[in-house]
This record gives C-alpha cells, structure tokens and sequence, in this order.
C-alpha cells in the first residue's frame, strides 16, 4: 500500500503538469476540494486517479496507447491498470446522469500499481503525445 501511495501521488503531480489534462480527481493533491478532510481520515492517498482530458479522442488514444497499464474495468490490483468509466463500468447510466455526475466520456480512470512510478509516467506521456 505504501507503493501505491507514493506512485499514485508522483504520477498524480505529473498529472497536473500536462496541459491536455483538464481535470484530475486524487485525494493527496492540495488542489482537491476535499484534501484537508482527506488528510485528517486517511494515512495515505493511494492510487486510485481519474482525470479528464477534455475529449473522447484523445482518452481512447491513451487507453489505446498504454503499453504498462492494462485496460480494466476493474481496478485495484498490484499492477497498473487504467480504465474508461463511461464505457465500461458506467456504460449503462443514462448520458445525461452521467454528465451530471461529472463523469464524462474524456474521464480516465487509473489505478496505479507498484511498477516504478517513472516508467508509468513514461507510459502515459508516449500515449498522451
């Protein structure tokens, strides 16, 4: 769990440098609304990040172009997993419920594993180019 919680946090930072992300929904960035409560439960923020990437175009390419996270639809294991909610896991929630729900059909899902953090930010960085 400790691996998870200090990959998911690097490859959460990476994250916010990378300008087609529009949005990254992970408990251990400050910039979460809910951190400081966060911080006060939790010992660790894990891995679990989804982000927004603002069109369906491009979070296809990326599920497509990973080459370490494996295409999921359920996360959580000690290998990196990455996953597209609105087709999978949420693909029988009406479109407008979902929109509403902010889970958009750019959402990403990740589940970060245990691989050295480097090497998925490398990953998704080849897949997002």
């Amino acid at each position: 769990m400790k691996q998870h919680d200090a990959s998911g946090r690097k490859v959460a930072e990476w994250l916010t440098t990378q300008k087609q992300v529009q949005k990254i929904y992970y408990p251990g960035l400050a910039s979460h609304p809910q951190h400081e409560l966060a911080k006060r439960q939790m010992k660790g923020f894990g891995g679990m990040i989804s982000f927004d990437v603002g069109h369906i175009d491009l979070a296809r390419q990326i599920l497509d172009g990973t080459k370490i996270f494996a295409l999921a639809e359920s996360l959580g294991g000690v290998e990196s997993l990455i996953g597209h909610p609105a087709s999978q896991t949420h693909a029988s929630v009406p479109v407008a419920m979902r929109q509403a729900m902010g889970l958009t059909d750019s959402l990403v899902r990740l589940s970060v594993g245990i691989e050295e953090p480097e090497d998925l930010i490398e990953d998704l960085a080849q897949a997002m180019a």
